[in-house]
């Protein structure tokens, strides 16, 4: 059954294919986020593919960083991950039947023969291409024993269309395609070979990836349609690329702009995972107005038409805004739980305070730690350790109303926010004070800070005998007279 935008449903594989060289970073992530929602859009499958043929820079961590980062996103996969490098005989296999058919050719030109090509070249202000010199000999030409190469044919004449999801119709002249390495001297095959042939045995019907291998589609392709003309089934997939992130300033993203792993925003910066989703999704996508999306309304809504052409721009105060958002809408027994990880853990009677505290402490905060802090004041042991600012509301005077409060607190029959609340401020009204002259010498006395969630819920929050208690550690005794 086809979609109204042509796609047929459950037909639909993607696949992230991510090389485990170092973190998962924000473009990555944005990539992996793209091809999942468009295979969960269509009913299809969506795959994960780890590039780890680069043995020497490939890292266990690495690929433990990919995984982690992923499934903290919510990224499921419909199959266990493949591992490019398991691949290498297959690889292999399909190059040999390219050049036993006739598709590719055996290159014996030296490492000095090819580099004394592009000086040539770059001298005459040519492009650097491989110049086709073994294209069309006879391999009893070279020296017995040689090592050699063996390079794909790709079309000389014409040009190559690819009618792309996102770059709509691009065309390059197939001159300007050099016939390139797909098995190395020592038999081991190159990215382009393997991507190409993994993409095929994993049924991928979408490549969508970053706009800057958009010239290996047209590199890709002809491996694509040899190896259809020879054993058929080897149809061109449909590609989309995607232009790339840039940061704040237009300049391509770096570290200075948020360009980190995706672990960083979760342990470093405090986000949460559904905001990165939002966030990311947002970033290059659009529908109507549209700021916040759940995941269920993302996988409703997204399609590739909504992705523009132009890079998009990581504004990393606009993540905070959303992280903002979403820690309001959080749950708030999961918040205490990521608070009390970051805090080195709690018991069972501090996560229920925790817990209890999310609601006052919440509604401020834009990451986990702005919670972190902000609880802070809640496990502090007396003798409170002060700041600075709250030091100043304790004066001799400060201390006194605080005496004044306690009395008044201490009698006080129903320990709830309202009651709290006009018991305080009749007795700023008998001592003729504003309320503020009472309630600033309260929050340094029972948070140790001059910033807190309103002092009335912090005294509900405490209890009668905690709340006392701080509040007499800083009171000196005076009378009404």
């Amino acid at each position: 059954m086809a979609s109204s935008s042509g796609i047929e449903v459950g037909k639909v594989v993607t696949r992230f294919a991510p090389s485990p060289t170092g973190f998962l970073h924000i473009g990555g992530a944005r990539t992996a986020l793209f091809n999942w929602l468009f295979a969960r859009r269509y009913g299809g499958k969506a795959l994960l593919r780890i590039e780890d043929t680069d043995k020497k820079r490939s890292t266990q961590e690495a690929i433990d960083a990919i995984l982690d980062g992923l499934d903290w996103l919510g990224l499921d996969y419909d199959e266990k991950p493949t591992f490019q490098s398991s691949c290498a005989q297959r690889h292999a296999e399909v190059a040999n039947v390219l050049l036993e058919n006739g598709y590719a050719y055996r290159c014996y030109a030296t490492p000095e023969e090819l580099e004394e090509m592009r000086a040539e070249q770059r001298a005459a202000k040519l492009p650097l291409r491989y110049d086709g010199r073994w294209r069309d000999r006879d391999p009893s030409e070279a020296p017995a024993d040689a090592s050699f190469t063996v390079r794909v044919k790709t079309p000389v004449d014409g040009e190559t269309t690819i009618t792309d999801l996102v770059q709509g119709d691009v065309s390059v002249k197939n001159e300007e395609i050099d016939d390139y390495i797909i098995l190395r001297a020592d038999g081991t095959p190159t990215y382009m070979l393997a991507a190409v042939v993994d993409d095929h045995d994993m049924g991928c019907t979408h490549i969508i990836r970053g706009d800057d291998h958009l010239n290996n589609a047209f590199r890709q392709l002809p491996i694509y349609r040899a190896m259809d003309a020879i054993e058929g089934g080897w149809s061109d997939p449909t590609y989309a690329h995607i232009p790339l992130i840039h940061g704040s300033d237009g300049a391509k993203l770096s570290k200075r702009h948020g360009a980190l792993g995706v672990d960083a925003y979760r342990d470093e910066m405090g986000i949460l995972p559904e905001a990165l989703f939002n966030y990311l999704l947002r970033l290059g996508w659009a529908h109507g107005d549209t700021e916040e999306v759940s995941r269920a309304e993302a996988i409703e809504l997204f399609s590739l038409d909504g992705v523009g052409k132009s890079p998009s721009r990581f504004d990393i105060k606009k993540l905070e805004n959303l992280n903002g958002h979403y820690i309001r809408q959080a749950d708030d027994a999961r918040l205490a739980r990521l608070v009390a990880d970051m805090q080195g853990g709690k018991n069972e009677s501090e996560m229920d305070l925790l817990t209890r505290a999310m609601p006052l402490l919440k509604p401020r905060a834009k990451n986990i730690h702005e919670l972190v802090d902000g609880s802070g004041f809640i496990f502090a042991k007396m003798p409170l350790e002060m700041t600075e600012k709250a030091q100043k509301f304790l004066t001799d005077e400060g201390r006194g109303y605080l005496s004044l409060v306690s009395a008044r607190l201490a009698a006080e029959k129903n320990w709830t926010f309202d009651a709290l609340e006009a018991s305080t401020k009749s007795l700023a009204e008998e001592l003729g004070l504003g309320f503020g002259k009472i309630a600033q010498p309260m929050r340094a006395a029972l948070t140790g800070t001059t910033t807190s969630p309103g002092i009335f819920d912090v005294l509900v929050l405490f209890g009668r005998d905690e709340a006392l208690a701080r509040i007499d550690a800083q009171a000196v005794s005076v009378s009404l007279d």
